[in-house]
């Protein structure tokens, strides 16, 4: 069962074949939501963190297509660190989730899928800002 509130680990389908293995997504089954947007960063050069930001609308899911890495998780109360390192699994990012994807291993393929088009209005890159906006949604959940 997937919680959409909370960052996770979504296992994906693996067909096991001799000739090499699949793995498949399919829109809002495997995970919860419909894709809009599909990225990879790639030839993230050694030390370099990726991220920084968070998002107001948008959710995604992360898998290590290729490579390693891990992906630093805030809530604004708690910080998470997941490792990806397998192709047939990721991880799920919630809205208002900062994040920072660093240890990026040589050859590394992130690949991301999103749940909204691109919009630069969506993103919070002030850590600030973003723990500013946090409060004022606690605030408006209490009133």
């Amino acid at each position: 069962m997937i919680k959409e509130d909370k960052p996770q680990i979504i296992e994906l389908p693996k067909i096991l074949d001799n000739r090499g293995n699949l793995t498949f997504i399919e829109n809002s089954r495997h995970i919860p939501f419909d894709i809009k947007r599909v990225y990879y960063l790639y030839d993230v050069p050694g030390g370099e963190t990726r991220g920084g930001h968070a998002h107001k609308l948008l959710r995604q899911y992360i898998i290590a297509a290729s490579g390693s890495f891990d992906v630093v998780l805030d809530d604004g109360k708690t910080k998470t660190k997941f490792s990806l390192n397998r192709s047939y699994y990721g991880l799920y990012i919630p809205t208002m989730t900062w994040r920072e994807l660093e240890n990026f291993s040589s050859g590394s393929v992130c690949l991301v899928l999103a749940s909204e088009y691109y919009d630069p209005s969506d993103y919070y890159y002030s850590y600030d800002e973003f723990i500013k906006a946090v409060k004022e949604n606690e605030a408006n959940q209490i009133s």
